[in-house]
């Protein structure tokens, strides 16, 4: 199991009732695909898809992620045949392919791999399915680059069957609306089509750090650039939850460079946009463009919240900025890091001084310099020290506070690339990431889509001499082994499972205190 995972601890059983999906119906026509706001009718229409039979509606909520009989973690065993013969068919062979997203690799991503029940769970809010999901937006991105927005489905199944149809290269979430989207163009107003709910959500992206990072730039990252993101993380996070009160907050991985967060409880989901540029301005700090100029400008004394990130923060700052980083070790560098300072003539002339006859100094000996210089009293201003503390509160912000592209979180229409997809530069997964344990992620190990088939292979080849994909427990009694427990994506999954059941068990205990005429606390601004 990967280090950077470990599943949350196991609760007690609920006897929630579980209702069948609902019937497998063909998929209308109506699709479309969307650029520049404009929308263009698509006929996506897969074959028919055939009613399927209905489930027992007895089951408990601890048994709604059972693996035993989960059809989007089918087991390898080759399929049988629905006639009297039973002959097995193999699935074709893969070919090796120098795309990590050919629609042959999704393809069988799709139908093998991709956790779509408990995706249903997490964006339906309960294991009955509803409006929550059925009148959810989806769009499609293809493998033509073609984009298919405002796909709407009422179960996973649905889902999972227009995936493995269309094998986009990866698909978004979007809002829940007060009608289906597929039936916008038929509604008799359009005031009547609008977004009603969606997770509060924030993305955080490497190339906002271009202009302070010294190890990558653009699309590359390494262990050394990815602290940012895990400062990012640890920032936000703890801001989310004790300053809001919210408590379930997904951490998803990318694919490539950054990471999303998606606040699940209801009372985010349920914001407006006021409350949303709210959330989002309350966690923005660094102002001006990408170069030049100082970026962090804050009143004194600091907002409780900057306080404490400023804790979270001077832990990284000396190894993973100063030494990690190196980000003044130029005479161009340097000159920004006087510029951050006091304008004290006398101090800012010495320590150019000393930096000019050593212009390969460290970040770390240029940083213990300002301090040194100050305490011989070659500075003018008499409180110069109170103003080196609150400068170099500043630089430690502007270096290390979190860079959120605000727009994304400020929008209740604003869509966002789903958990479990796979990257198509990187081939990589965008698997979930364990906050308690952020500091163990490592992007670069995260599984690739092609890794992940060839571990179902090497897993098949292993145990070759059992039959049908089965595995044989201490009682001797033959258990289908799902694909997903194949691969390194298992723990994954699981912390995604058991992040989505502590959002049900909640939402359980919200409808009955709603039913019981009960009100939920509002969110003042």
């Amino acid at each position: 199991m990967p280090h950077s995972i470990s599943p949350l601890p196991s609760s007690p059983p609920l006897d929630d009732s579980i209702l069948p999906d609902a019937p497998a119906v063909p998929l209308d026509a109506d699709s479309e695909s969307s650029s520049e706001s404009q929308d263009v009718d698509v006929d996506v229409t897969p074959k028919a898809i055939h009613a399927q039979a209905a489930l027992p509606s007895s089951t408990r909520l601890e048994d709604m992620f059972e693996d035993d009989d989960d059809d989007e973690f089918s087991s390898s065993a080759a399929p049988t045949r629905a006639d009297s013969s039973q002959e097995a068919i193999q699935p074709p062979a893969r070919q090796p392919s120098t795309k990590p997203t050919d629609p042959e690799t999704m393809k069988a991503f799709y139908q093998r791999l991709f956790p779509f029940r408990p995706l249903f769970q997490w964006l339906n809010h309960s294991p009955t399915p509803g409006a929550d999901f059925a009148q959810r937006e989806f769009a499609f991105t293809l493998q033509n680059d073609a984009y298919l927005r405002y796909q709407s489905f009422a179960t996973a199944d649905l889902l999972r069957k227009q995936c493995v149809a269309l094998v986009p290269a990866r698909f978004e979430i979007g809002p829940v609306y007060s009608a289906n989207p597929r039936d916008r163009k038929t509604l008799r107003k359009a005031s009547a089509f609008r977004p009603l709910a969606k997770e509060l959500v924030f993305d955080i992206d490497m190339t906002d750090y271009d202009d302070i990072r010294t190890c990558c730039a653009g699309a590359s990252i390494c262990a050394r650039c990815w602290t940012f993101i895990t400062m990012a993380i640890k920032v936000v996070d703890v801001a989310l939850r004790e300053d809001f009160g919210f408590a379930h907050v997904l951490w998803v991985y990318s694919g490539r460079r950054g990471a999303h967060a998606w606040v699940c409880d209801r009372r985010a989901r349920e914001m407006d946009d006021q409350k949303r540029r709210a959330v989002a301005g309350y966690l923005e700090l660094l102002k001006g463009g990408d170069k030049g100029g100082k970026k962090v400008n804050v009143k004194r004394p600091l907002h409780p919240h900057l306080d404490r990130s400023l804790q979270i923060l001077r832990t990284h700052f000396a190894p993973d900025i100063l030494a990690g980083q190196d980000p003044w070790s130029t005479p161009a560098r340097a000159a920004h890091l006087l510029s951050l300072l006091p304008p004290d003539a006398s101090l800012l002339s010495a320590l150019r001084k000393k930096w000019d006859s050593a212009p390969t100094r460290s970040s770390t000996s240029r940083w213990a310099d300002i301090d040194a210089l100050a305490s011989t009293g070659v500075a003018d201003a008499k409180d110069i020290g109170r103003q080196l503390l609150e400068a170099k509160q500043d630089i430690v912000l502007e270096y290390s506070y979190p860079r959120l592209d605000a727009e994304v979180s400020k929008k209740l229409n604003h869509l966002l690339k789903a958990p479990f997809c796979v990257h198509p530069g990187t081939g990589r997964v965008c698997v979930p990431i364990d906050v308690s344990k952020v500091e163990e992620f490592d992007p670069e190990e995260v599984p690739t889509v092609g890794r992940l088939l060839g571990e179902i292979d090497s897993w098949d080849a292993a145990h070759a001499d059992v039959q049908g994909g089965e595995d044989r427990g201490e009682a001797g009694g033959a258990r289908k082994v799902p694909d997903v427990e194949k691969t390194s994506l298992k723990p994954y999954v699981e912390f995604f499972k058991a992040f989505v059941a502590g959002l049900l068990r909640e939402e359980k205990g919200g409808k009955r205190e709603r039913e019981a005429g009960g009100t939920a606390e509002g969110m003042e601004f």
